[in-house]
C-alpha cells in the first residue's frame, strides 16, 4: 500500500468499543486464577539492576536522592553502594512460571474483553535492597478475586482482581511483594455514570503556581543524619513533597524510567506483533486507527470517551511519590518495610498534588522499631487521591535498623517458584 491508497477522513463523533460486558463466565474463569503463577512473552524492562537503571528510575519519579544517583555518596553510607528505589522492582523480574500447556493457555486467555481496568490500590512489602549487579525473578500470580454488585463507580457490576508479584533472588530468597489492585469495569457504565462530569482543568495564576514552587523549595531530605527511633512521637509532620501539576512530560518521564508497559506494547512494527497477540488490548481511534486502551493516560479524546474530563497518572506513579516522601524522611539510615495505599479517584493532566504524612503510632514488632505513618495525597481541589499508610524502621541510638525478616509461607512460595514447582 502506498500513501495515494490512504484516504483522508474526518474523526468519528460516536466512540469506540465502549459496550463490552463483564460475564458470569469471565468472572468464574477469573476465579480460578488464583494462586497460579502467570507466564509471560516478554522480558522485563531491566533483566538486571544497574547503576543507569537505578538513576534513571529515581529520574522518573522527580526523586533527586544521592543515595540512588551519586555512587560516591553512597559509598559512605551503611549500604556501600548505590541502592535502587523501593519501588524500582515494577521495573524488572525475570518470570519463573513455566510455558503454559493448552489448559492454562485456555486460563488465561481473553478475559474481560473490551472492559477497562483501573489501578485501585496497593500493599508493598521489602525485605531486601536491591543494588547494582543483582537479577532479580518475579513469581507472578492473581492472590484475590472480588466482585461487586451497583459500584458507585461505573453503576453496575465491577471486578477488583489482585495481582501478587513475589520478587525473589536466585536462589529463591525474598526480596519484595506488591499485591496490587485492579477494578475491571464497563466502559460504558463509567461514561454513563459522569462521576467526573463536574470536574474542571485547573488555571493556575502565577501566584498559584510560587505556591507549589514553595513546596518543592521547602523539601527536606534527611539523608546521612541518622533519624533515631528514640527521637520520633506521635503527630510528629513528616515535610511534604510537591508532585505537579501534572504534565505530559510527567507521564513520559515515568515511562523513561519504568518502561512502556508490562503488558508489551511497543513502537511500529513491535506494535503491530503485539497487537496480533493481544487485539483486545486495541481500540480504534476516531481516524480508525487501533491504539492502545493504555493511552487513556495522554490522549484527551480517548479520556472524553470514558466520560473523563482529560487524561489521568497511572495509579502507580502515586505510589512512588508516597514512597519518595517517606525515603526523604527517614533517612539513608532506616527502612521502609510496608507501604500500601488506595487510588480513590484519578489525578488529571493539570492536577497538583502535595504528599504528606503523619507519624500514628511508634512500637518494638518483632524485635523492629518500628514507626507507623498515616500518608495523603491531596490536590488543587482538596482531594485525597490516594490515602496510604507506611511501617518503616529505624535504627536505636544504640544498633542500626535490622532488615525485616519475610513470613514461612513466602519463604516457601519463593523457594518452589524457583524449583519450578508452582503452577
Amino acid at each position: 500500500m502506498s500513501t495515494a491508497d490512504l484516504k483522508e477522513t474526518k474523526p468519528q463523533d460516536e466512540p469506540k468499543d465502549i459496550g463490552g460486558k463483564i460475564t458470569p463466565e469471565d468472572v468464574a474463569r477469573c476465579k480460578l486464577q488464583i494462586g497460579v503463577s502467570k507466564y509471560s512473552h516478554g522480558l522485563p524492562y531491566n533483566t538486571e539492576v544497574t547503576v543507569d537503571a537505578i538513576r534513571h528510575f529515581s529520574f522518573s519519579v522527580g526523586d533527586d536522592n544521592p543515595l540512588y544517583n551519586d555512587p560516591k555518596y553512597a559509598k559512605a553510607t551503611r549500604w556501600g553502594q548505590i541502592i535502587a528505589s523501593p519501588m524500582f522492582f515494577v521495573t524488572t523480574g525475570l518470570n519463573l512460571a513455566p510455558k503454559p500447556d493448552e489448559a492454562t493457555k485456555a486460563l488465561f486467555k481473553g478475559l474481560f474483553k473490551g472492559v477497562s481496568k483501573y489501578y485501585s490500590g496497593v500493599d508493598w512489602t521489602w525485605w531486601k535492597p536491591l543494588v547494582p549487579g543483582d537479577v532479580v525473578y518475579d513469581d507472578d500470580s492473581t492472590s484475590d478475586v472480588m466482585t461487586r454488585e451497583n459500584s458507585k463507580f461505573s453503576g453496575g457490576l465491577t471486578v477488583t482482581e489482585v495481582y501478587r508479584h513475589l520478587y525473589v533472588d536466585p536462589n529463591g530468597g525474598p526480596l519484595a511483594m506488591r499485591e496490587e489492585s485492579f477494578v475491571s469495569a464497563e466502559r460504558a457504565g463509567t461514561r454513563k455514570q459522569g462521576r467526573y462530569a463536574n470536574v474542571e482543568r485547573q488555571r493556575y495564576t502565577p501566584e498559584d503556581i510560587a505556591k507549589i514552587d514553595a513546596v518543592y523549595a521547602a523539601e527536606q531530605l534527611r539523608g546521612k543524619e541518622t533519624r533515631y527511633w528514640e527521637d520520633v512521637k506521635v503527630g510528629d509532620q513528616l515535610t511534604p513533597v510537591a508532585k505537579g501539576p501534572l504534565s505530559m512530560v510527567d507521564v513520559i518521564s515515568y515511562h523513561m524510567g519504568q518502561g512502556l508497559s508490562h503488558y508489551g506494547i511497543g513502537p511500529l512494527k513491535l506494535n503491530y506483533k503485539q497487537r496480533k497477540r493481544m487485539p483486545g488490548f486495541y481500540v480504534e481511534d476516531p481516524y480508525g486507527v487501533p491504539d492502545v486502551a493504555q493511552r487513556v493516560h495522554w490522549d484527551q479524546a480517548r479520556a472524553h470517551d470514558l466520560g473523563l474530563p482529560a487524561p489521568h497518572d497511572y495509579g502507580q506513579m502515586r505510589a512512588n511519590w508516597l514512597a519518595h516522601l517517606v525515603t526523604n524522611w527517614i533517612g539513608d539510615d532506616g527502612w521502609l518495610w510496608k507501604l500500601s495505599l488506595q487510588a480513590r479517584i484519578f489525578n488529571f493532566m493539570g492536577d497538583a498534588s502535595v504528599c504528606s504524612g503523619e507519624v500514628i503510632d511508634k512500637r518494638i514488632e518483632d524485635g523492629l522499631h518500628v514507626v507507623e505513618l498515616a500518608l495523603s495525597t491531596v490536590n488543587q481541589r482538596g482531594e485525597n487521591t490516594a490515602p496510604g499508610t507506611a511501617l518503616v524502621i529505624l535504627p536505636t541510638r544504640g544498633a542500626p535498623a535490622e532488615l525485616p525478616e519475610p513470613p514461612e509461607e513466602i519463604v516457601a512460595r519463593g523457594a518452589k517458584a524457583v524449583s519450578g514447582l508452582v503452577a
